[in-house]
């Protein structure tokens, strides 16, 4: 193995065999106070790849803030190769506000690759793009569903790449959404200076979620594996997962306002035609039943039973074989929560 080097990154240099905290200027509120982003770089003994892990690009998605805190309490990262970009909060803004926005209303996740005069979310785009993209040669973006929706735990990515699909396989959820590269995303920035990215979703805006961050903290350690990043696992507890790819997806909208009734799952399979849950108004004596338009697996759904015509309520991914897909899904829910155990420790579960 080759002997590591030093890794700069903001100026700052980081020795081989050491990690360092650095604040990334962003910009200062009207306040005069300044406003960083935490990033904290881990550079292995012997080189390797370069990846980066980010979570919170929407300010308002939590989880994946959890999953980085356990990701660098690893004590297997004292014989990583490489280089670990780790990034827990990029949308300081959206965070301090439990906003998925920043202050001027822009998503920053279509605002890539930004500029250096721009608004705020460009500049904070770009200052993204400078420092921590075009430093990496593979990165990890962690997200969750929206306000009041859950999401099953589950990569999104360009998968027509044979390297980008060997790391999702290696991410061990099993649904894997090949999803186009849309306009201004990190995705598509990435993928234009040839950095495989996997797009991780899982769990509910503003709540933590322990399956998901488990799944996600497995998910990081198997990619980390799969580019030689970290030792292989000696653990032959179990088989690993073969994911399923899913070759379309569609949601499932109101049909008309009123309180909604959901009587399926997340994760589970339905049948077109199956009833998803009913809608009737606050007398119950107008009442709609909503049904899947197709065969699929539920992947994301609405958390709030109020729901005015035209709101998105389910999210079905559609299989070339449901019912594996839906077996895939239950051993996993099923396994979820023991599975990480050897790489979590010890530490308590959120409950």
């Amino acid at each position: 193995m080759a002997r590591g080097v030093k890794f700069e990154l903001n100026g700052v240099e980081i020795e081989p065999g050491s990690r360092q905290t650095i604040d990334l200027r962003v910009t200062r509120l009207y306040t005069h106070t300044a406003i960083t982003m935490p990033i904290q770089v881990v550079n292995g003994r012997n080189t390797g790849p370069r990846l980066f892990v980010s979570a919170a690009m929407h300010g308002d998605e939590l989880n994946g803030v959890e999953i980085i805190r356990r990701l660098l309490r690893l004590p297997a990262l004292k014989r990583l190769r490489g280089v670990l970009i780790a990034v827990p909060v990029v949308n300081v803004h959206g965070l301090i506000h439990h906003s998925r926005y920043l202050p001027d209303r822009r998503d920053l996740n279509r605002s890539f690759p930004g500029s250096r005069e721009g608004s705020l979310t460009a500049r904070l785009a770009w200052l993204f793009m400078e420092e921590i993209v075009k430093n990496s040669t593979h990165g990890v973006d962690l997200h969750t569903g929206a306000l009041h929706r859950s999401n099953l735990p589950q990569i999104r990515a360009h998968l027509d790449d044979a390297e980008t699909l060997r790391l999702a396989k290696a991410f061990q959820v099993p649904v894997l959404l090949n999803s186009e590269l849309r306009d201004g995303s990190l995705r598509q920035v990435a993928a234009e200076q040839g950095i495989p990215l996997l797009l991780y979703e899982a769990g509910e805006a503003l709540r933590f979620d322990e399956v998901a961050i488990r799944a996600g903290l497995r998910g990081i350690v198997g990619v980390m594996r799969a580019l030689e990043m970290l030792p292989p696992s000696k653990s032959h507890r179990r088989s690993p997962i073969e994911p399923v790819i899913a070759r379309s997806s569609s949601w499932v909208r109101a049909p008309r306002s009123g309180i909604l009734r959901v009587t399926i799952p997340l994760g589970a399979r339905v049948r077109r035609d199956a009833p998803l849950g009913m809608i009737s108004d606050p007398f119950g004596e107008n009442e709609f039943t909503l049904t899947s338009p197709t065969d699929g697996i539920v992947i994301g759904r609405t958390n709030l039973p109020l729901a005015n015509e035209g709101d998105a309520l389910f999210h079905i991914a559609r299989f070339g074989k449901t019912r594996e897909a839906a077996a895939l899904v239950e051993e996993f829910n099923s396994e979820a929560l023991d599975e990480v155990a050897p790489i979590v420790g010890e530490e308590p579960p959120i409950v």
